[in-house]
């Protein structure tokens, strides 16, 4: 999230949105929605992306189907907050693949990890084995995901 952002036109918007549900269009298909002519829709596409507006492209994958049956969040509180602590916490825990997702907090919490793993038994056993371990950890608390009821939401685009 840093640098200022970029005044965005009505038709680097539009892409956006359509890019945001539909991520794998041509540039032909991409332009036809948008209502620009191939070339210039190309143009502004890889403007989006040069500057990082667009990150990058990524398949969604069903957790379910892939076997991993337990999603959870968990709030990480540390025993330090000196940057040496706080830096090796945040080191090992992009090291963890079961750990999809890390932020840093203002609050009741640290850290907020976003954990996915196949079962019960296997979030015991990286709780105990791995996640307890990092460097810094105080204490835990885990919240199990019942339902996603909205979990990849499109960015509201165009908010003044």
């Amino acid at each position: 999230m840093a640098g200022s952002p970029r005044r965005l036109t009505d038709a680097d918007l539009r892409i956006l949105r359509v890019l945001q549900r539909e991520g794998r269009l041509t540039n032909a298909e991409l332009a036809e929605r948008v209502g620009l002519s191939p070339s210039p829709c190309l143009r502004r596409l890889k403007q989006l992306e040069s500057e990082g507006v667009i990150e990058g492209y990524a398949a969604l994958l069903d957790r379910g189907k892939l076997g991993l049956g337990i999603e959870a969040f968990v709030r990480v509180n540390v025993e330090r907050h000196r940057d040496a602590d706080t830096e090796a916490f945040e080191r090992e825990v992009r090291r963890l693949p079961e750990i999809v997702g890390v932020w840093m907090m203002a609050g009741d919490m640290d850290f907020l990890l976003h954990v996915v793993v196949t079962d019960l038994e296997a979030y015991g056993r990286f709780t105990r084995d791995r996640l307890i371990r990092l460097p810094g950890v105080k204490d835990l608390h885990t919240s199990f995901v019942i339902d996603a009821v909205k979990s990849r939401g499109e960015l509201p685009l165009g908010l003044e």
